[in-house]
């Protein structure tokens, strides 16, 4: 396991004006996002009712199930060679706790806000929790790189287990570490829940730039944040995108009146009615999957 950090702000990332004006209606928490664990992330966000990754893991594990089985099995017969997963902007990895573990993100709500964990040292909470993530491991998980500029969220994810690599790096300023490059040879698919705006189509070309499997996308996006550069950017590599515009998965509660304004005048400039969405009182999400396109 390595950690490796870049420069970089704290939480989410030091993006150009371009995509910070994508955000800049959105409330910031980046007094939680890059704390040496996730307590405080869970208190603070749980009264926002935060469910994108509750949404992702089926999500996610069916995705990965299909990208699996479009590999060709390893020397052994088993199709779960050789793809790992990169979750981008991976934060204290969620995302990986909820793909690799019988556990759902109420538990983890419950686990981080209860009484067993609220007086605990961080070292303290890092010796539960690799016996918590341990013991709930489930047979067909996958390897997880991790991409985040929060250095210390993703040393956490890293120490109790969660990622098998993690990368504290501003891929929207600087050019992937050797070892995130090494790392990307192995990747077959990205999955992302929560960073796209704060990361720009500059962080998927320098992450693409390093890809030497089939890669796929699965990239869950507000509905007031356009996806379109990036979609532009996959399809110069190979990539198809698709989404159902139907389908939409709520993130959270909006923090106050003045961030639903904004969000409900976002989706209205794209194109889109906030009636029943943003309009009701949450952050909705699309998903947008992409694929290689067929030979």
């Amino acid at each position: 396991m390595r950690a490796r950090r870049h420069s970089g702000t704290p939480g989410t990332p030091d993006t150009p004006d371009s995509a910070a004006d994508a955000m800049a209606g959105k409330t910031r928490f980046d007094d939680i996002y890059d704390l040496p664990d996730p307590r405080s992330y869970f208190r603070r966000l749980a009264p926002y009712e935060y469910e994108i990754p509750h949404h992702a893991q089926r999500v996610f594990r069916r995705t990965l199930a299909a990208r699996r089985a479009s590999a060709p099995p390893g020397p052994d017969g088993d199709r779960r060679n050789g793809v790992t997963v990169l979750d981008l902007c991976c934060s204290y990895g969620i995302n990986a706790a909820l793909l690799n573990h019988d556990l759902t993100l109420a538990d983890l709500y419950a686990h981080y806000t209860g009484d067993e964990t609220a007086d605990l040292t961080t070292s303290e909470l890092v010796d539960l929790d690799k016996e918590f993530y341990a013991a709930r491991r489930r047979p067909d998980a996958v390897r997880m790189v991790g991409v985040d500029t929060a250095a210390n969220a993703t040393a956490y994810a890293l120490a109790v287990g969660l990622l098998d690599e993690a990368y504290a790096e501003n891929l929207e300023r600087v050019p992937p570490s050797h070892g995130l490059a090494r790392a990307m040879s192995g990747v077959g698919l990205i999955t992302v829940t929560g960073g796209i705006g704060y990361v720009t189509h500059r962080t998927f070309d320098a992450l693409l730039d390093c890809v030497r499997l089939p890669l796929w996308v699965s990239a869950f996006v507000l509905r007031t944040v356009p996806y379109d550069r990036i979609a532009d950017t996959l399809a110069a590599r190979g990539l198809v995108t698709g989404s159902d515009p139907a389908r939409t998965y709520p993130q959270r509660l909006f923090t106050s009146p003045d961030e639903q304004r904004d969000a409900v005048e976002r989706v209205r400039a794209l194109g889109l009615d906030p009636t029943g969405f943003e309009a009701a009182g949450r952050y909705h999400t699309r998903l947008y999957e992409s694929r290689p396109r067929p030979v």
